[in-house]
């Protein structure tokens, strides 16, 4: 069960983050810290340690980042728990990862791609560790704001990925799966 977890985790990323690019895989948007960009590479970083620390350290060396950005570096953060080997360092990572997330939410709490990262990353995260309190409440928000067509940078195809993680993750409430569906169909 868990590894299937992990591919519906690493599928989503994938397809989140895929058609953003050129077919020569240029990115579309020449700034390094555009979500366009960041997101090609968080790509990499899903099997890559290096790539994961190279772009940790470019992140963490923004001055006064902004929440979306914060929203990449806990992800970044929780790609570390996955690539040590230390459990010290993995629960420290994921620790780290839950605080940046928290203040990523507060920074701009509507933001469905910011919220996404925070529910497949608690998804993905074995329960009886503890990572997992704001499941329900990001599932929730991400709802909300699909319903209101509040995307923020969010695009169709972003949308339409949240939109198929949820319904694949088997953790909303029948009601919100016949809401999600219906709204699926309708992009």
């Amino acid at each position: 069960m868990l590894l299937r977890s992990k591919y519906i985790l690493f599928t989503a990323i994938l397809l989140l983050f895929s058609p953003l690019y050129k077919s020569n895989g240029a990115p579309t948007h020449p700034d390094e810290h555009s979500p366009q960009v960041i997101r090609k590479l968080l790509v990499n970083a899903i099997n890559n340690g290096k790539v994961t620390d190279s772009l940790y350290s470019k992140l963490t060396a923004i001055k006064n980042p902004t929440a979306l950005i914060n929203g990449y570096i806990g992800t970044l953060q929780a790609l570390k728990a996955k690539h040590t080997w230390n459990p010290y360092y993995k629960l420290k990572y994921l620790s780290d990862a839950e605080k940046t997330f928290a203040k990523a939410v507060i920074g701009d709490p509507h933001n469905i791609e910011i919220r996404f990262m925070r529910f497949s990353v608690e998804h993905n995260v074995p329960g009886f560790l503890g990572y997992t309190k704001n499941l329900a409440a990001d599932r929730e928000e991400i709802i909300k704001q699909i319903e209101r067509n509040h995307y923020s940078s969010a695009d169709e195809h972003l949308v339409k990925t949240i939109v198929t993680f949820l319904l694949d993750s088997k953790r909303c409430t029948p009601a919100e799966q016949i809401k999600l569906s219906q709204h699926l169909a309708s992009l």
